[in-house]
């Protein structure tokens, strides 16, 4: 009997091009593991109505974790025209999977590391950037709740505020409501994480990263959480900026920043454009942490013209497949993928054509097997 259950879920897109490389490398460890896999993505959604289908939500309450490639989203009319035919008449509305498999599985936390490995030549602010985003992963304006157009019962609940005045003048019928609801509880939870995290690997700041001269309510939330918890760690910096000013700020001195914190979209932004300072998507990873479980999945999108195609960079993925051995335990298998990760990052002899340049790249799978055969070297084995 295998040591770990681990829900295998490609998605679609290059989901699949990305997981059957990250099984070479998992292979080669010998990770002791049975993949059970899971039905999830835009196909599920055209042919049945339901991306997540219930079958795979069963699935994963029988798994130690997840790892998930990729999926594609489309907005609400172009999802409805891609629905069977005899599914688009039963008032099916699509939402995103993964947003659901978070809140069901209260899976608080996204965690983004953004590091750039020495000899990328894609890293954009050098070498030396380091940086931790800690994304509250279940509330914020992520939270789903919505209306389109806006009923007369949820404006009459929000008269009390003069400022709605106006938008019954519009006609209801023209107005659509996205909301933004944080808790204490959400907001002290992630703040927290951040500081243990800082204090456990010896990060020496904290930043929050927020919006409170405008959102005043829920931006002061969590900015008034923020500096209370701050308060539990002396020895670390705690430091807040303006989400527009941060991106300025990571974009021209990424080097100053250690941990960032921030709730759900705004973690998504800034978590974005890290990336884009070590390499790109092709070298962002996540995960999605509950108390009890959780799902692991690369930052980048399914990219549906390159599906099949072999030509897509792994590293992202790979580095996902890291991230979920720590969380298992397994620090030392973890720290020995992320070696072989970096080693051949640094070489540069075999990279996919993000790296190299269109039409000079290596495929997915020759990526995916020089990374497996450094794992297997008397060297790193």
């Amino acid at each position: 009997m295998a040591k770990y259950r681990i829900a295998w879920m490609p998605g679609d897109g290059v989901g699949n091009d990305v997981m059957d490389a990250t099984r070479i490398v998992l292979d080669a460890m010998n990770f002791d593991a049975e993949y059970v896999h899971a039905d999830i993505g835009w196909d599920f959604w055209c042919k049945e109505g339901n991306p997540l289908p219930d079958r795979t939500i069963e699935t994963l309450k029988t798994t130690d974790a997840a790892l998930f490639g990729a999926i594609t989203s489309k907005p609400r009319d172009e999802a409805h025209e891609e629905l069977a035919p005899e599914l688009q008449d039963k008032g099916l509305v699509y939402f995103s999977p993964i947003v659901k498999l978070r809140q069901m599985f209260n899976l608080h936390t996204n965690l983004r590391p953004c590091k750039a490995y020495a000899g990328n030549p894609l890293n954009y602010r050098g070498d030396d950037v380091d940086l931790v985003v800690f994304r509250e992963n279940t509330e914020g304006s992520y939270g789903g709740v919505e209306w389109y157009p806006l009923p007369e019962k949820i404006y009459d609940a929000l008269c009390d505020n003069p400022k709605m005045v106006k938008w019954k003048d519009k006609g209801l019928e023209n107005v659509a409501l996205s909301t933004r609801i944080m808790s204490r509880q959400g907001c002290e939870s992630i703040c927290r994480q951040s500081f243990e995290y800082a204090k456990k690997f010896g990060r020496s700041s904290v930043t929050l990263v927020e919006k409170p001269n405008v959102l005043r309510e829920t931006g002061g939330l969590m900015t008034r959480v923020f500096r209370e918890v701050a308060k539990d760690y002396p020895g670390i910096d705690a430091w807040e900026a303006n989400i527009d000013a941060m991106c300025m700020w990571l974009l021209k001195s990424p080097q100053d920043y250690d941990v960032l914190v921030a709730e759900n979209m705004f973690g998504d932004i800034i978590s974005d454009l890290a990336a884009g300072l070590v390499g790109g998507l092709g070298f962002a990873c996540a995960a999605n942490i509950g108390d009890d479980y959780a799902v692991f999945e690369p930052t980048h999108g399914s990219a549906p013209k390159y599906a099949g195609q072999d030509v897509v960079n792994p590293i992202a993925m790979l580095l996902t497949a890291k991230m979920m051995l720590d969380w298992l335990g397994e620090t030392s298998e973890a720290a020995r993928l992320e070696k072989a990760v970096a080693d051949v990052i640094e070489a540069g002899d075999i990279a996919t054509y993000d790296i190299k340049g269109r039409g000079k790249g290596n495929s997915t799978t020759e990526v995916a097997q020089e990374i497996a055969r450094r794992l297997q070297s008397p060297v790193n084995a």
